[in-house]
């Protein structure tokens, strides 16, 4: 039997709280947390606090039963954000025994991780453990990472794909992924070796404070940003990884890598200006340092002005120098200014 609870959104509050910004439906299954915490006491794992594992998802019906009954046995209760799914994703993961938030439209991986992270703080669980519905996570390997969180050696563990040498990723994502990987390191002031990761556990302090204010699937960069922006630590550990999915990545990899190295570049020149407009107008000067070396040398040679060597050291030097005191003026603002205000910590 099954508890159909309507909510009706645009935006939805409840106790006070606004829960998701599209419309949704949460379907309920009465004996599913009852069957759940006794295949806890069993393993006897998740001791210490309540655990949710949430699952975002947008037809999924060919994997969706399989990782949630998995993930059952690892946790206290398993959510599966419905995003707009034409399938019978959210019929299957109900029978399977989790609670489902269905969005009425796919909104993206923004709006899903935010329905998960909003109803984990309504309904006051210690720990939210995020994994893809694709099949790609081995949610047998959600003990390992909610051991640190709960011996209290991070706010947030991540899961990577990069410190388990076994995993066969392709070349193309590899090299993408660590380029956004770098980006978000430098946007971050951290050193994760696998930035786009989606399986991931939080604790109590991230499940408060993180504001989760990001589209798509920039949420995974975002998150880092926002967490180490607060002054909270982030462990990863090795995780397995399986690309041999039924339903492959949904976006395109180099349309999906390109809105994310966008969004990660934007926050750089909002977060640090300097590092952004200075990298830049450090480079100009440079070109034309070196071009006005090649103008002098000819200038001495021939006795004759070399005109293109000449303007485009004149172009360089000016255009880098105004960089380097727009960066500088940016970055002043910056600090003294934006992010010491309430909105601007919001955005850290």
């Amino acid at each position: 039997m099954c508890v159909l609870v309507r909510v009706s959104i645009n935006p939805v509050y409840w106790g006070g709280n606004t829960i998701m910004k599209s419309e949704a439906v949460l379907y309920r299954n009465p004996d599913s947390r009852t069957h759940s915490r006794i295949l806890l006491n069993r393993a006897a794992i998740c001791n210490g606090g309540r655990s949710l594992a949430a699952i975002p998802c947008f037809n999924e019906s060919i994997t969706i039963g399989t990782l949630v009954i998995k993930a059952r046995r690892y946790v206290d209760d398993v959510l599966v954000i419905d995003d707009g799914s034409t399938d019978d994703t959210q019929n299957i993961a109900r029978d399977a025994g989790a609670l489902v938030i269905r969005h009425l439209n796919n909104s993206g991986k923004g709006d899903a991780v935010r329905s998960a992270l909003e109803y984990a703080r309504i309904e006051g669980y210690d720990y939210l453990i995020l994994l893809d519905g694709d099949g790609q996570h081995n949610p047998e390997e959600i003990p390992d990472l909610l051991a640190p969180l709960k011996c209290g050696q991070a706010d947030v563990v991540i899961g990577s794909r990069f410190l388990d040498t076994k995993n066969d990723i392709p070349v193309y994502r590899r090299f993408g992924q660590s380029i956004l990987t770098m980006m978000t390191n430098v946007n971050s002031n951290s050193t994760i070796t696998d930035s786009q990761s989606g399986f991931r556990a939080l604790g109590k302090n991230a499940i408060s404070l993180w504001d989760a204010d990001s589209d798509g699937y920039n949420i995974e960069s975002d998150m880092i940003a926002s967490i180490t922006g607060q002054g909270l630590s982030i462990r990863e550990i090795p995780i397995s990884v399986k690309y041999d999915v039924p339903n492959k990545h949904k976006k395109n990899p180099l349309t999906h890598g390109l809105g994310v190295f966008k969004k990660i570049v934007c926050d750089i020149g909002y977060q640090r200006p300097l590092f952004s407009f200075g990298i830049a107008g450090a480079l100009l000067v440079v070109a034309g340092l070196f071009s006005g070396v090649i103008a002098l040398s000819s200038y001495v040679a021939l006795d004759a002005i070399p005109v293109v060597p000449s303007v485009f050291c004149g172009l360089c030097m000016v255009t880098g120098l105004m960089l380097l005191i727009s960066g500088v003026t940016l970055n002043y603002i910056s600090h003294h200014f934006i992010q010491k205000s309430p909105v601007g910590q919001k955005k850290v």
